[in-house]
């Protein structure tokens, strides 16, 4: 993944205004940590077949993308959320068109120490306990005797927002906490990789092939144990599922359209199962 923050980086550089006259940009986009590595990789692709300049930036996540298109700063936004209604009351004046190009889930993921200790699956009702500090300690969740450390996902971004949708039933009736926040997805798994007792929430392709981290299961209010895999996310039996998009103000033209087109087609797709995702064809 370092090569898509450097990517980001040099993209930044590009909004900054270093662009060579004679090395046009044809396409900004801006969002979703989560959906920036297929973007980045696509764009990269159409840069050497096309000759196109492409900048790509990961700056506030799906919220900072949204605002991106909807001030007119970038021909797209990547977001890892559904448009909301929020979103279009902000800019009445943009036609918010998402254009979905995968499926993702967002895990809960633990360090390996506290998975270890016996803490593989959480209800919702642990969950807001968890994320408002009435559960201090995962021995209360039958783990060990280690405090809890929740590094929480910035609000606005994708990741979440439907982590906040699914524990409130929406991210506005999610309260106010003081937790140490993180920003991209690399952040996140860092962050609970190197802490023996910590938990956050993150894409379940990062997640999925990490080694020093594991992703817990929801308890649904049955009893039912549903696991965070590929399957479960597949079939939308996994509370957390989401899609990928791509947004545009109304429906794309020229470069802009090809581009959406190529994310859209099998080699598209391929670089989106390449990445961890399922393809919207799964």
């Amino acid at each position: 993944m370092k090569r898509f923050l450097i990517a980001s980086l040099l993209v930044l550089m590009g909004f900054a205004g270093q662009v060579q006259a004679n090395d046009p940009v044809k396409i900004k986009i801006q969002g979703s940590t989560t959906v920036n590595p297929v973007v980045t990789e696509a764009a990269e692709i159409m840069a050497k077949e096309k000759g196109w300049k492409i900048l790509v930036d990961t700056q506030g996540g799906s919220s900072g993308g949204i605002s991106a298109l909807g001030d007119g700063l970038v021909n797209i936004g990547m977001i890892s959320r559904p448009v909301s209604d929020e979103d279009r009351e902000k800019y009445p004046e943009v036609d918010f068109t998402p254009h979905r190009i995968g499926l993702d889930g967002v895990a809960l993921i633990v360090s390996k120490l506290i998975w270890e200790s016996g803490v593989h699956a959480v209800t919702r009702e642990q969950v807001q306990d968890l994320y408002e500090g009435r559960i201090k300690n995962w021995k209360e969740l039958g783990g060990s005797d280690a405090p809890v450390v929740f590094y929480n996902k910035e609000p606005g971004r994708g990741t979440w927002e439907v982590f906040a949708d699914w524990a409130y039933g929406s991210h506005k009736k999610a309260p106010f906490v003081s937790l140490p926040e993180v920003g991209a997805n690399e952040e996140a798994r860092s962050k609970v990789a190197g802490h023996p007792s910590a938990i956050s929430q993150l894409s379940f392709a990062w997640a999925e092939k990490a080694d020093r981290i594991k992703a817990l299961s929801i308890r649904l209010s049955d009893g039912e144990t549903v696991e965070a895999n590929r399957q479960n996310i597949q079939s939308g039996k996994y509370p957390l599922t989401r899609p990928l998009f791509v947004v545009t103000d109304g429906e794309p033209e020229g470069e802009i359209k090809d581009f959406i087109n190529f994310l859209k087609s099998d080699l598209g797709q391929r670089l989106v199962k390449k990445h961890g995702y399922l393809s919207i064809s799964e």
